[in-house]
Order: structure tokens, then sequence, then C-alpha cells
């Protein structure tokens, strides 16, 4: 079993979340200069074994003037499919030529609302389209647990630098699970929220279908529940309402639908059935009514999500064309890219036809509460996979069945439009943390994270220093 890839240490940050490194710094009992030169120096020890850094803009985070907000002063990671100011996006692709963005994007402008201090931008697969941050052209980003083993994607890099310890938290957004499925392979929280609670990417909210929400990953749920409250300040969508701050766990008792097998009706690796089983036996411990259910979904679900994918993968590529012309060059787009856009050239009718039973997803989903007010669900089929298993430059058919086998649980949320949450749970063989999902009525945070508050409090989150002390130890 390889060994874990951190930075915790006795510095500025120390084992410190994002709200107990701000509180330490509204308490005078750290500088500002001191959690940043920590910060550096764990980016500096750990991302040569883990590449999970697209971008370091340290010198720029030191001169950066001090913003208000709940986590003022802490250092972070944007994703690199996000604009910020004066750095490039390159949406994890060789394709483009890196030029400084001329403008903070919504999304960017949200997450710096929160009083976080970027110290650089982190990886992803390219486009985002996959679900293992890999590539062709350079080396993968691992997973700090176990480095042999991928950290999930397609905010990948955001997760293995918050479970490394580098920072405590990083942007991340998800479309199909890419802020869910890093979490889980990271042991991390990470929070889909409902479809337009945050600012999007420009032109999101004009597509067929929504798919992609804004977020961020975390060590914790408080600093989840903080951040949440702290930026729907900014840009909030009137037609929700607000979450606010959930402090803590409350007392009401929820109705709990347990669901082990996926869309197709296939049950999940034993692995996670079990994390999945313990979970479901700690919630009805205390005192939550969990039922077993099945998804009702339609079985063309998976190849209509897949189709619109792949328009999604075409309508990027032609947006990045127009829009970075001399700075875009197509010809080195992965060969995953290149068959999603193949695939979506092949039957357009055929991808309409998804597209308009896609649009049907939030009635679908919003079903599943008539009679619960939480699923419980795996975030995926099986664990985390080795390096290279998923890989962008194997043949397309056999990487895209590879995917649906592995991601069987998560973008039911993103088409139905509804919150979900990847909590940490147990540990799995080889050293990985084991995962579960709560899923939530469209527009019900605030339950999500009650209940998450219980599970982390019954059974405290595994921890990446941890598993290193007993591998010291034996």
């Amino acid at each position: 079993m390889s060994t874990p890839v951190h930075g915790f240490t006795d510095d500025a940050l120390g084992m410190l979340d994002a709200v107990g490194v701000a509180a330490a710094l509204r308490a005078g009992e750290v500088s500002r200069a001191e959690v940043l030169e920590a910060a550096v120096a764990r980016t500096r020890r750990v991302d040569p074994s883990l590449d999970a850094v697209q971008l370091s803009c340290f010198e720029r985070a030191s001169a950066t003037p001090e913003t208000a907000g709940v986590f003022s002063g802490v250092p972070a990671f944007v994703k690199d499919n996000t604009d910020i100011a004066g750095l490039p996006s390159c949406h994890g692709s060789a394709a483009f030529t890196p030029r400084p963005a001329t403008a903070t994007g919504g999304p960017g402008a949200q997450f710096l609302h929160s009083g976080v201090v970027v110290i650089g931008k982190s990886t992803l697969p390219e486009f985002g389209l996959t679900a293992s941050t890999e590539f062709t052209d350079r080396a993968p980003t691992r997973n700090p647990w176990n480095p042999e083993y991928s950290a999930g994607a397609s905010s990948g890099g955001s997760a293995a630098l918050v479970a490394a310890g580098v920072v405590p938290i990083a942007h991340a957004n998800d479309g199909g699970g890419s802020i869910r499925i890093p979490a889980a392979a990271n042991g991390l929280v990470g929070l889909k929220p409902t479809r337009n609670r945050l600012l999007d990417q420009p032109g999101a909210r004009q597509l067929p279908v929504h798919l992609v929400t804004e977020g961020v990953l975390t060590r914790s749920v408080r600093d989840t529940a903080h951040y949440l409250a702290a930026v729907e300040q900014f840009g909030a969508n009137p037609k929700l309402a607000p979450i606010g701050l959930v402090e803590g766990p409350s007392a009401r008792r929820l109705r709990i639908g347990l669901i082990t097998e996926d869309v197709l009706s296939r049950p999940v690796h034993p692995d996670n059935a079990a994390v999945l089983a313990s979970a479901a036996t700690i919630l009805a411990g205390l005192g939550h009514e969990v039922v077993e259910m099945r998804l009702d979904v339609d079985p063309r679900f998976i190849e209509d999500f897949k189709r619109y994918w792949a328009v999604m993968a075409a309508a990027m590529t032609l947006s990045f064309r127009l829009g970075h012309r001399d700075h875009f060059d197509p010809s080195k787009l992965d060969p995953f890219t290149k068959g999603l856009i193949g695939l979506a050239a092949r039957n357009p009718l055929a991808a309409a036809a998804s597209a308009w039973r896609l649009r049907s997803g939030t009635a679908t989903y919003d079903k599943h509460f008539a009679e619960v007010d939480v699923l419980l669900t795996p975030v995926l089929s099986h664990p985390a996979p080795r390096i290279g298993e998923l890989a962008p430059g194997q043949p397309f058919d056999a990487l895209f069945a590879k995917l649906v086998d592995y991601v069987g649980f998560t973008p039911l949320n993103n088409v139905g439009g509804g919150p979900a949450v990847s909590l940490p749970h147990g540990l799995l063989p080889h050293g990985l943390p084991g995962s579960i999902q709560l899923a939530g009525r469209r527009g019900d945070e605030r339950t999500l994270l009650d209940l998450a508050y219980q599970l982390e409090a019954s059974s405290p989150f595994p921890r990446i220093v941890d598993r290193t002390a007993a591998e010291g130890a034996a």
C-alpha cells in the first residue's frame, strides 16, 4: 500500500479547517503572512507527488489587499475552468495558449466574496468531461490518501489539495458529480447546491438542460455551511429561500430513503455497500426512520445523459474556438473530448430527443421525495480506480463504459436540480476513504447540512494524518 502524501504539520495552518484559520487570524493568534507562508510551503512539499496545481500565484497572493469575508485571509485554490482577472484559464486542456483573463467571472467573484486569498489554480481533466483528473500530455493528479489511485474529477486538483492539507477550502463545480466524486475519492465534504442557487459560468442557464453548479470542497461540514451562508448574500437568487447559517444539528428526525442500486438496478461494489449500510445503521440509531427505496428513472436516462454530455463537449469546443481563436488549437484536444464531439455529430436528432427527455428530469427527481425527506445513496458504484484505469487516451467506447459503471448515482441530481452532499464515512481497502451521499429536495440544503452535522458528530470523518500514523506504527 502506498504511503499517504500530506502537508499537515505544526505551522500556522496546523490541523485547522477554514473556519478555524479565519478565527485564528481574527484573534491575532497567527498573521496573514504566516498563514500564506504555511500554505506555500505545503504546496511545494506535496505537489511534486500529487500534480494538483495547474498554476501558482504566490507573490500575487501576498500582494493581494486584505478583504472582508467569513474566510478573510484563508488561502485557497480556484479550479482552472473559472476566470480570475489576471490569471489564465486553460480548462485542463493543452488546446489553450495561456493568457490572463481580463475580468473575474461570476463564480470567481462569488468565491472571492468569502474572503479567501487565491494562491493558485487547481487541475481538472479536459473541460471537466470525465471522472478522473488524468491527461495524455502530462502527469495525472494523484490521490493523497494513496497516490496509486485517482483523485476523482473534475474538481480533482482542488480535492487533492484540500485533502492533503495544503489549503482548508478550494473552489469546485459539478456538472455530473464533479464536486461529489472527488470529495468521495479524497474523504471530503462536497455539496452540490440547488440549481441556480449560486452564480453560474457564462451561458450555463441558457443551455437546454442546465447541469453545472458551483461550490467548494472542504474537510468539515461547518466550513461548507459557513461558505454557503456567506456567498448566497452575493448575487442571491430571490426565487430560492435563503439557506442561512446552519451551525449544527437539530433535534428534527427525518424519513430517509435508502438507495442501494443505481438507475439500472445494479448493486454497488461490496466495499461501497458496506460503507452505505454503516451510515444507514448510524442514522437509524439516531432516531431517523430509514426505509429502502429504488430509483424510479427512465431506463434511457444513461444514454440520454451520455448524448447530452457529448453535445456539451461539442458546444464548449465551438465556444472556445470562437472566443479564443488563435489561442485555441482544437488539434490538441484529448481523445476523449474528440470522441464526445464525434458522438454528438453522429446523430443530432437522437441528441435532441435526449435533451427533451432530460428536461423532464426535475419532475422525475422531485417524485422521489413524495414520502421521504432525504435520500441516502452511495456516491460511486465502486472505490476510486487506480491511475490509468480512466485515462483519456484509451478507446472512447471502452472509457465511457467504465465511466457508466463508476458514476452511478451523481448525475440524477444535476438533471433534477436538487442539492446533494458527499460525506466521508469509514475506510475502504488500499487506505482510501469511504463515502455516502445525501440528496434533498430542491432548495433544501438546510436539511442536508443538519443531517451531515449529525453524521459527522456520530462517526467522525477519517483523517489522512491518522492513516499516516497507523502506517508508521505498522
